[in-house]
């Protein structure tokens, strides 16, 4: 099993033509990504290849180098081949390969889905192409029909294989693979790693090296945006972007403590729903921090990096940068707190002129080009200040007394009437037990289950200070 180097070497450490490299400088490739550095050296060295990758960790770019250095341009025939579970992806995944194969003249890149006219796509296979990428069903289509030849092919991609396996898409799959010639060079990229990969795997490749990023999250879901700054300017700012954007739900990353509590005290003045977490907080006050967060109770948390660590909130609408990261992989652990589980999100980034010099180390190593936006651009949207869904009630009693979510949610909603609907995260610790109530009927929830009873019991419940 390969894990990702640390630091992303340049592209220039693989065997690429002079005129390859130039066309990857020219499209602001300036180092490779980690699943890129990871994968790239195995697949142009000819082996088969197992990779777990996420849309928009660079993975496109990993499989469509290898293909284009198996390619002979002067040889008009399908000489690769690459299945994607949706059109969406497949359109994506040839604009890339276009872009990447500007190198070399003519190479032509043909999609071929379902959903679209059969006719066209008849037509344009005729006329012939180097690469072909497509849907499983629409490509097993033309291969029954005759109309796509694969004898001359070299490469065959399977794109995000647990998606199309997921959809149902193995039978077609193995129908494909059994038709493209042997020997080849098969790349499988995959989020996650289900059974059916092993057995796509066992059936169609040959000895596959396997490469496992440490860390996943889809980089395409995140779009980054940078800000230059003055220094006192900088906390402000950050109330700009919470107006403007509105997110729901958003981690504010400071380099210290004291940025920390002081960005805290100027969004509260400002009327935000926001609390602090660093390592001055007991055990007791980090858990209702990040209770208070994870159930939409508080709109804003800002944090050091080491006390955000492990952390995994679903639904994190955005993360702000307040100051740049010191180093590459602490804006990347950051950043890949949001757009998560296929939701996407921002990642914002505030830079004063002293802070240009990382923010160009974060674009030459991670391989991308930052945009830069003005504060003037941020204006407020309308609805007043930006407040949380949801409000916290912490029950007295927990585990020790043998409370369950269960007993919590009945009594809110077949004791007192309240619509599931109008619960959310409900929290049991050990002696405490946190229960997120949408703000529209948080004092009357208060009120009611103040005077009612949990487990035949009546407890004491408070509502946690915004």
């Amino acid at each position: 099993m390969t894990n990702t180097p640390s630091a992303a070497p340049a592209f220039s450490t693989l065997p690429l033509p002079p005129a390859t490299l130039a066309n990857l400088q020219q499209l602001g490739y300036l180092g490779m990504t980690p699943i890129q550095a990871a994968s790239l050296p195995l697949a142009l060295a000819g082996h088969d290849l197992i990779a777990q990758a996420k849309t928009g960790s660079g993975k496109t770019a990993a499989f469509a180098l290898a293909l284009l250095a198996n390619l002979n341009p002067r040889r008009f025939a399908v000489q690769a081949l690459v299945l994607c579970p949706t059109r969406e992806l497949a359109d994506q995944v040839t604009q890339e390969v276009r872009r990447l194969a500007r190198a070399e003249d003519h190479v032509k890149v043909l999609t071929l889905c379902g959903g679209a006219t059969l006719r066209p796509q008849l037509a344009s296979l005729e006329h012939g192409a180097h690469i072909v990428v497509g849907t499983p069903g629409r490509l097993l289509d033309h291969l029954q029909r005759g109309s796509l030849k694969l004898e001359a092919l070299n490469t065959l991609v399977l794109d995000e294989a647990d998606r199309m396996l997921d959809m149902g898409f193995h039978d077609d799959i193995a129908a494909i693979a059994s038709q493209c010639p042997q020997p080849r060079q098969t790349l499988l990229f995959s989020a996650t790693y289900p059974a059916g990969i092993g057995k796509l795997a066992a059936a169609f490749m040959r000895e596959p090296k396997e490469v496992k990023l440490k860390e996943q999250h889809a980089a395409a879901k995140i779009r980054q945006r940078f800000y230059e700054v003055r220094e006192d300017e900088r906390l402000h700012a950050v109330s700009l972007l919470l107006n403007h954007y509105r997110p729901v739900s958003t981690l504010a990353f400071c380099n210290t403590k004291q940025q920390c509590r002081d960005l805290v005290q100027v969004l509260r003045a400002q009327g935000f729903a926001a609390l602090e977490l660093h390592g001055e907080l007991d055990q007791r006050e980090r858990d209702q921090v990040m209770v208070r967060f994870a159930n939409r109770s508080c709109s804003v948390l800002v944090a050091t990096d080491i006390a955000a660590r492990g952390l995994d909130i679903a639904q994190l609408e955005a993360v702000i940068n307040v100051d740049i990261a010191i180093d590459v992989a602490t804006h990347t652990h950051r950043i890949g707190r949001t757009g998560r589980a296929d939701e996407e999100g921002w990642a914002f980034s505030l830079a004063s002129m002293d802070e240009m010099g990382r923010v160009g180390e974060l674009e030459h190593q991670l391989g991308f080009t930052s945009e830069w936006h003005k504060l003037a651009e941020l204006t407020a949207k309308g609805g007043g200040p930006l407040r949380p869904p949801m409000r916290t009630l912490q029950i007295v009693g927990g585990r020790k007394e043998k409370i369950r979510p269960g007993d919590v949610l009945g009594a809110l909603t077949k004791d007192l009437g309240f619509a599931g609907a109008q619960i959310g995260k409900i929290n049991v610790n050990e002696f405490s037990t946190y229960v997120a109530v949408e703000a529209g009927i948080a004092e009357q929830a208060l009120k009611k289950l103040s005077g009612g009873k949990v487990k035949g019991r009546s407890v004491k419940v408070r509502m946690l200070e915004e």
